[in-house]
């Protein structure tokens, strides 16, 4: 005889409620982490302001730059106009001229920065250490020590060689490719010493030349390094002034530094709305590069690891 059993019944237990973390209050987040915002915040108004700055007074059409209440209230056009307008000053020849000088020197002290990087990374030879202290020591002297120096080497290379004389975009170039090796070599020069031997002898197992090496393993792996010296190469060309000054004699071979300090070196005939409104337009190639060679630095550091 068979018994019926009762049916089971599934009990539901209750769940103790989950348990909240406590929420910390006000000030254990300032302390932990707001201040770090406010410091950011600081920071960020302290370096914008002197570009709205600027930007307010190439857009003020009174040419002034008295008086910081009075930014953005008055909107025109007219400076941009007169900096164009302007035939005894021509800013389109200054910028065209700053754009192939930057670029021009940029790229050769690129190029010329990483053969000797390479040279005191990957080659032994006498004289290796020295080389290297003495490319350091001499950026401790400031470049406004060579003026005269450079002034009157230009004046007598011109005698001989016009191209390379004072006035010549070409002299000055040379001139800027004179100190190209300093801190540039010494910082690829580290950052070369962080691609490992390993590569080079591989490739020289399968009968790849140091030219071979150069070009085809080393530099992919460096990018983000070149990139960083092109970069900084390019904005101190574009801002330098004094070497400028003093070479370029023609207004029509200047740079933007050299062109624009016209509008105010005369007291009391300054023109601060059109100096501001070129300071404006010369800021844009520099922004263009950079964001142009950012891809490089981000995609360049994670490029160059080794796989076993």
């Amino acid at each position: 005889m068979s018994t019926a059993t009762a049916p089971h019944t599934p009990v539901l237990e209750t769940l103790p409620p989950p348990a909240t973390a406590n929420k910390p209050t006000l000030g254990q987040w300032f302390k932990s982490k707001g201040w770090r915002h406010l410091v950011a915040i600081a920071a960020t108004a302290f370096s914008i302001f002197p570009l709205l700055y600027v930007l307010s007074a190439a857009l003020n059409p009174t040419g002034t730059m008295a008086g910081a209440s009075t930014m953005f209230t008055e909107f025109g056009w007219g400076n941009f106009e007169a900096l164009f307008a302007n035939q005894e000053r021509p800013f389109g020849r200054w910028f065209v001229n700053t754009l192939v000088i930057g670029l021009v020197t940029s790229a050769a002290t690129v190029f010329l920065g990483a053969l000797a990087a390479y040279a005191f990374s990957r080659m032994r030879f006498s004289g290796r250490r020295f080389g290297l202290l003495t490319l350091l020591l001499l950026q401790m002297f400031p470049q406004l020590l060579t003026v005269v120096a450079i002034f009157l080497l230009l004046n007598f290379i011109g005698d001989i060689i016009p191209a390379l004389g004072l006035g010549s975009q070409l002299g000055l170039i040379m001139v800027y490719l004179g100190g190209a090796l300093g801190v540039n070599t010494y910082l690829m020069y580290g950052f070369f010493n962080t691609v490992p031997m390993s590569l080079d002898e591989s490739a020289r197992i399968d009968g790849a030349s140091h030219v071979q090496v150069f070009f085809r393993i080393i530099m992919p792996l460096v990018t983000p390094i070149l990139a960083v010296v092109g970069l900084l190469a390019f904005i101190g060309i574009s801002s330098e002034f004094v070497i400028a000054s003093v070479v370029l004699t023609d207004p029509e071979s200047q740079t933007l530094a050299v062109g624009l300090y016209s509008y105010v070196a005369q007291q009391r005939s300054e023109n601060w709305g059109v100096f501001a409104a070129g300071a404006v337009i010369a800021a844009v190639p520099v922004m263009t590069l950079f964001l142009f060679l950012q891809r490089y630095i981000t995609s360049g550091l994670t490029a160059g690891g080794v796989k076993g």
